[in-house]
């Protein structure tokens, strides 16, 4: 047992040495830019509101892109520089993961809800309901069946994955590296988390549900049990591009 954490410890001191915070920043800033030029292309001005995109078929999809990239320098560099992403990050969620996850995604879940229901009495239904999903919802067409399946798949498990990759494995690890206190280090991904969503009305909520789902990160130290509880999270938004409310 003693051996086993001592290798855990030096395998978390080894890991974020040197590109950590270069994939993070690498990651966020290949989410800006591409968000920029994809929406310019799209209507001739500058925003950082990918889902401002939308439209049925095919392009709907291309409304994630962006965020699916956040994945990508995590991915990059720890196959680069590290160890590869199973060992970095723990991002193949085992039964333990899973089980933490499932506990942690409801009550993220929850958290939103409660935080939400307390805005709606505060600023009223048309303050707190700017979800750039409902307007997928409402605007994808309910004939586009097989596009928005697609959609909610990329909402529950590759976006998720992307997010998590980047908060809390590169970000969280590279902290981590720089004997950063856990629980700072939870409050940061969450503000991360927060802030990368770009919903002014709902950053309340959504830091709420950031802190839950770092906990599971926390609880495990591997970036599988993070997923799962924030795939959990987005099955009510995916489950929102069928219903439309």
């Amino acid at each position: 047992m003693g051996q086993g954490i001592g290798e855990d410890v030096r395998n978390r001191l080894v890991f974020g040495a040197h590109w950590g915070f270069v994939a993070f920043f690498a990651g966020l800033g290949g989410y800006h830019l591409v968000t920029v030029v994809m929406t310019a292309l799209r209507s001739g001005q500058a925003s950082v509101d990918p889902l401002e995109l939308l439209d049925v078929g095919p392009v709907l999809l291309l409304a994630f892109v962006p965020s699916l990239l956040l994945g990508l320098a995590p991915l990059v560099a720890s196959r680069r520089w590290g160890r590869g992403p199973r060992r970095d990050f723990g991002w193949l969620p085992t039964l333990r993961d899973v089980k933490v996850g499932l506990a942690c995604g409801a009550l993220a879940l929850l958290a939103g809800y409660l935080v939400n229901l307390v805005l709606l009495g505060i600023y009223g239904t048309d303050r707190v309901s700017d979800s750039p999903l409902t307007d997928l919802a409402e605007d994808g067409g309910r004939d586009e069946f097989v596009w928005l399946a697609l959609a909610a798949l990329v909402v529950v498990v590759a976006t998720p994955m992307a997010e998590e990759l980047l908060m809390r494995g590169s970000l969280w690890g590279a902290l981590e590296h720089h004997r950063v206190p856990q629980w700072v280090i939870l409050v940061l991904t969450a503000v991360v988390f927060a802030y990368l969503h770009g919903e002014p009305t709902r950053t309340l909520a959504l830091l709420a549900q950031g802190l839950v789902i770092g906990a599971a990160r926390w609880r495990t130290g591997r970036v599988g049990a993070s997923f799962v509880a924030h795939a959990a999270n987005n099955l009510a938004p995916a489950l929102l591009l069928f219903t439309g409310s």
